[in-house]
């Protein structure tokens, strides 16, 4: 059987998959000038669909467009990162009682799958392993719910943390805190404690957004001192 010839459409998933690698493996930071010529280069493609996949991150709020310039990506935001951790917390505590109403024995093993393998995620200086198993832990959480708007809402918030701000400002939380919140919202999740899984996991986003929070503060004023 011959291999199906590439789409247009292929090519450009195939840039946007290698921009959103690059932004997250921190070859791409916030406020750079991108240009799409060196990216065809380094994606072994040509412009057209990079350009297509700029675009789509464009419209996702990781980069801009302005005119007769070129593309920039986006300076990190307190106000923005503000607004994502509210929204997160305003769609995850909302899955919860429809989670905790449909889980299954299936459901919890795979919940406590996604435990484990948060818990043994190797903590190296980036953590972008920590990162992962951190998003897929929340994501299979809100999947157990069914619901799938809220579901590729949260995706996308995941989407602007991850790839725009990165563990180096995300997961300056104490690892032992994040793994203890996760640890508990799974007990209070299998013993059907609506209440208890609540409380929880609003600590837990209200501990990161606070973390995130000086971190950002801290990077804006080593800046200004560098500026000066």
């Amino acid at each position: 059987m011959r291999d199906r010839k590439k789409s247009k459409d292929d090519f450009t998933q195939e840039a946007y998959m290698g921009i959103r690698r690059m932004f997250f493996l921190n070859e791409i930071i916030p406020g750079q000038k991108i240009s799409y010529g060196d990216l065809a280069k380094r994606l072994d493609m040509s412009t057209t669909p990079v350009i297509q996949a700029l675009k789509r991150l464009e419209y996702q709020g990781l980069v801009r467009h302005e005119p007769n310039r070129g593309y920039y990506t986006e300076n990190i935001s307190l106000k923005e990162i503000i607004e994502i951790y509210e929204f997160r917390e305003l769609i995850e505590t909302s899955l919860l009682p429809k989670i905790i109403s449909k889980i299954n024995k299936k459901g919890l093993r795979t919940l406590k799958k996604a435990l484990d393998s948060h818990l043994d995620a190797v903590r190296d200086i980036y953590l972008k392993e920590r990162l992962l198993k951190d998003m897929e832990f929340h994501l299979v959480l809100a999947g157990l719910s069914g619901c799938a708007i809220q579901i590729n809402t949260l995706k996308s918030l995941f989407d602007l943390l991850y790839l725009k701000y990165r563990g180096n400002i995300l997961f300056v939380t104490p690892m032992d805190t994040v793994d203890s919140e996760h640890i508990k919202l799974y007990e209070y999740i299998a013993g059907s404690d609506l209440d208890g899984a609540k409380g929880i996991l609003r600590q837990h986003i209200l501990n990161v957004k606070d973390h995130a929070i000086i971190s950002i503060k801290r990077i804006k004023e080593e800046k200004n001192i560098k500026t000066i």
